[in-house]
């Protein structure tokens, strides 16, 4: 694949993380590697938002690109009303994306909070531009309780749009896992209908850059470049 969209089953699961992570992986592997960021909110101007958080980790080679800014942390729709600022229409993410896709060999495109987010008036979500890009959508997941059904929801939404999900990520594994976690590593792939493809540890972020680097395709499948 050259152009993966990355959504959420919801906001602080490990996105930006794993999008490092798929970067870092690419990076290793010989692969340009570029990050979309359709619409970057609760950041202020100048300052650093997920694409330099994907790049502080992966490293500098990762081309980026962001969309729009806006400072209140809320789903895009409703942060450009509220800034009188013009919304992301799907079909600018899918045109940025193939024009990015034309200069490297893997574009990742982040998307914001869940799948179902509106990034316009007109209710246009990351699915509809997935959809327009004709790419596939990987799901980052919680690990524990309540992901299940989370993740299950997200990949009905999926197939109801016609958009491929290639498998889940779980965004923080956590370092002692629970019982519903560990369940849940055979649960997640029926849930998804589509395989578990990885697992990135909890405070994987906050490792020094270059442990993170080392480290990443160890945390992903084959099937998203890594060795796990």
């Amino acid at each position: 694949m050259s152009v993966l969209f990355v959504t959420g089953t919801g906001t602080e699961i490990g996105k930006t993380v794993t999008t490092a992570a798929l970067a870092a992986t690419a990076l290793a592997r010989g692969r340009s590697v570029a990050v979309l960021k359709p619409a970057q909110t609760g950041v202020a101007p100048g300052e650093p938002g997920d694409t330099a958080e994907v790049v502080r980790l992966a490293g500098p080679q990762v081309g980026t690109a962001e969309l729009a800014r806006y400072p209140e942390p809320l789903a895009p729709a409703t942060a450009a009303r509220r800034d009188g600022l013009p919304p992301v229409r799907p079909e600018e993410i899918a045109e940025t994306a193939a024009k990015l896709a034309a200069s490297h060999d893997l574009v990742l495109v982040e998307g914001a909070g869940g799948l179902l987010v509106r990034f316009d008036e007109r209710g246009a979500t990351l699915a509809d531009a997935a959809r327009l890009a004709g790419a596939p959508v990987l799901v980052v997941a919680q690990a524990g309780l309540g992901t299940l059904n989370a993740v299950a929801l997200t990949a009905l939404a999926l197939r109801s749009y016609g958009v491929d999900c290639p498998g889940v990520v779980v965004g923080s594994w956590p370092a002692a896992p629970g019982l519903a976690a560990r369940c849940n590593l055979t649960d997640l792939p029926e849930a998804a209908g589509a395989p578990l493809l990885g697992r990135v540890p909890e405070g994987a972020g906050s490792l020094p850059p270059a442990e993170f680097r080392a480290q990443a395709p160890g945390w992903l499948a084959p099937a998203l470049g890594g060795t796990a």
